[in-house]
């Protein structure tokens, strides 16, 4: 392993710091006595900031460099996790703060990717770059844990919800000093795109098509990092049991089958694995729809191993369809994934109304579209 990759790998790893705002939402509704809605705001504010910025954090690469803007997203995030690790924020400067999170990972999202390239010896970026998925997925798992394990440390204990920022800034921090210290020489692009160029892609179906579909993937894999804790209570689980089986399984699953996807995908096309894992998802939400916690079970792992690898399926098989404009469709997929914030609103008004389990037809229901973008409407792109 080339030693340029490892500070790119920690960036990946941080990058799963934003999926913890999910599980987090549960005690902040606790402490701000919140409305369902109203604690799902955390998650909001990280990913709405995808949708502002993830084609001007493109436009702001090629000027400044790839490895400028991992420094900047990696700085923004630090000061993010800061902050509440120093004071208890009223809930305004608490969303502010994860907002400036939202635009930090954004940053670290749309540099990640292609100076993993500039980092890796010949022949070796595929493999880095799935590999670097599944460290990412290694993040998300970790930080949920911590939302839910750090009471336990006796240092941060009486911090209570807000114990894991600490952890949370010195990763941030030992980023930020590791990439800076790494000498990267970075492929810039001749003719920098615009926003313009960008943009004009959606203008075709095949493209509208797959950016909607990641808009939804992401959108369901961030409804059940948020209710699956919550849902899983209200079927009659234990606290404990609940917190076992929900996200932190999850995301572990999601890891799982990231690195098994590398392995998998060697031998199997994309096009039908993305049919098999589109279909494994729909069927994992709705196990969870029936409201029984055997069957819930079941659905979170089917789920996991479903949800894995929908981002690199969809993604790459898009970009292959026009690989010279893979710098801006990286921008546009990166700009979906501001359906984090909006489809979890949906379904917490669903819990707030009282459908409980029934509510995880949200997320059922965003698979099923994926289905159909992979057996009939993105019949081009899967």
């Amino acid at each position: 392993m080339n030693v340029k990759t490892l500070p790119i790998f920690m960036t990946f790893l941080v990058m799963g710091v934003a999926d913890a705002m999910g599980p987090l939402s549960d005690a902040v509704k606790t402490q701000y006595e919140l409305s369902n809605v109203m604690a799902t705001l955390l998650s909001f504010f990280v990913f709405i900031a995808f949708a502002a910025f993830s084609v001007p954090g493109g436009l702001l690469a090629a000027r400044i460099g790839m490895k400028k803007l991992l420094l900047l997203g990696l700085g923004l995030n630090a000061v993010a996790m800061l902050i509440p690790s120093l004071i208890v924020p009223g809930f305004a400067l608490l969303l502010a703060c994860i907002f400036v999170l939202g635009i930090g990972t954004t940053f670290l999202q749309v540099a990640g990717n292609p100076i993993m390239r500039d980092v890796s010896a010949e022949g070796a970026y595929s493999r880095n770059l799935s590999f670097a998925q599944g460290i990412k997925g290694i993040g998300s798992t970790l930080a949920t844990y911590l939302v839910t394990a750090v009471s336990a440390i006796a240092l941060f204990s009486r911090m209570g919800w807000r114990g894991t920022f600490p952890v949370f800034f010195v990763l941030m921090a030992l980023a930020f000093v590791f990439v800076l210290m790494n000498k990267v020489n970075e492929t810039k692009p001749e003719i920098p795109p615009s926003i313009g160029s960008s943009l004009g892609l959606l203008k075709e179906p095949v493209f509208a098509m797959a950016v909607f579909g990641i808009f939804l993937y992401v959108g369901a894999e961030v409804c059940m990092a948020r209710f699956l804790f919550p849902g899983l209570k209200a079927m009659g689980m234990a606290e404990a049991t609940a917190g076992k089986f929900g996200p932190a399984l999850f995301f572990l699953l999601l890891t799982i089958g990231r690195i098994a996807g590398g392995v998998v995908l060697s031998k199997v096309k994309p096009r039908p694995a993305f049919r098999v894992s589109a279909l494994m998802g729909a069927a994992g939400a709705g196990m969870l729809m029936l409201g029984n916690p055997s069957l819930a079970i079941a659905g979170v792992i089917l789920g996991g191993l479903g949800f894995a690898n929908i981002w690199p399926l969809l993604f790459s098989i898009t970009v292959e369809t026009r690989p010279e404009r893979a710098g801006e469709l990286s921008g546009l997929m990166c700009m979906a994934i501001s359906g984090g914030a909006l489809v979890p609103l949906l379904m917490g008004g669903l819990v707030d109304a009282g459908m409980n389990a029934a509510a995880f037809v949200v997320p059922m229901a965003c698979f099923i579209y994926l289905v159909v973008l992979s057996l009939k409407g993105g019949a081009k792109t899967a």
